[in-house]
This record gives C-alpha cells, structure tokens and sequence, in this order.
C-alpha cells in the first residue's frame, strides 16, 4: 500500500530563528510574491525569535524525512500561526497559513490547520477563529468552520471571518 501524501509530512512548532526564515520564506512566496501583499503588512511583531515572541506559536511542516536522530530534515512546504494575545476565554486566532504552490493539495494545509488546531486545544481555549480569503473558505468549511459577518478587505484581498467551536 503506499502512504497517504499527508503520511509523509511532519508538523513541529518553530523553535528557533533558522525555522522561523523557513516559515518567512514561505510567506513571502505565497503572499508577496504570489499575491502581492505588501511585505510591512505581511510581516509584523508576531513573526520575531520564536524564543522571546510569547503570544504567537508558529509550526513548520516539512515532507517526511528524518535524519539519524530522527528530527526531520525533509524539505519545508508549509507554515501557520496560532496568536494567543486575546484572553484564555476567548478563541485562538489562527493567521499567516501558506502552502508553496507545488505542494498545495498534498494534505499539508490540513496538517497545518490540525497542529494550531491542537495546539488552542491544548492551551485551553474554547475555539478558533481566522479571517479566510473567499477562494479558501470552502477548504475550511471541509474543516468544520463557518463562515460569519460580510466579505472585508485585507491587504487588497477580500475575506470572511470563519469560527471553529471546540465541542
């Protein structure tokens, strides 16, 4: 039998600023170059040394691979955003979730969304929200959100801000 594509992709917060270039060089890929947000809106406090930035968590997925330690090595394709400035009470906010366009329908953006996902889970909070561009909201429909509010700009690109209730 030969493994899912999802099967070979490997999640794992950034820890360091090296992953963190990763993570940025994806962004930059598909939101500056791709869609052409303007690089001081695209990249902002949240995006700093994974080691002193507090109300952010960012996770990396790489294609399987793993070195003799077993730490992955494989190629990063994917990268999201967990902002945990809001309080405890209230949803996580989930941003910045880019897939390179090679890898895109491989299962790597649902991985993404699974790992923040687990990650507001584990911290407490009572959902997830995110504001979607329109051509992404039925990929998080299949995710369980739903979409509120009216279509809004952000940088130039139109959205709806989407909900996921943890039961």
């Amino acid at each position: 039998m030969t493994p899912s594509p999802s099967s070979r992709l490997h999640a794992a917060r950034i820890a360091t600023l090296e992953e963190m270039a990763d993570a940025l060089e994806i962004r930059r890929a598909v939101f500056i170059d791709e869609q052409h947000v303007p690089e001081d809106e695209e990249i902002d406090h949240y995006d700093g040394d994974p080691t002193i930035v507090e109300d952010a968590v960012h996770v990396l997925v790489h294609l399987a691979g793993h070195d003799s330690e077993g730490d992955a090595d494989g190629e990063p394709i994917a990268t999201g955003r967990l902002l945990l400035d809001d309080p405890p009470e209230e949803r996580a906010h989930i941003g910045r979730v880019a897939v390179l366009a090679q890898h895109r329908r491989t299962g790597a953006g649902r991985v993404v969304m699974q790992w923040l996902q687990d990650e507001a889970q584990r911290r407490g909070r009572p959902g997830i929200t995110l504001s979607a561009q329109l051509h992404a909201i039925p990929f998080y429909e299949r995710l369980g959100y739903t979409a509120r509010g009216e279509v809004f700009l952000d940088a130039a690109i139109e959205h709806r801000w989407m909900d996921l209730d943890f039961a």
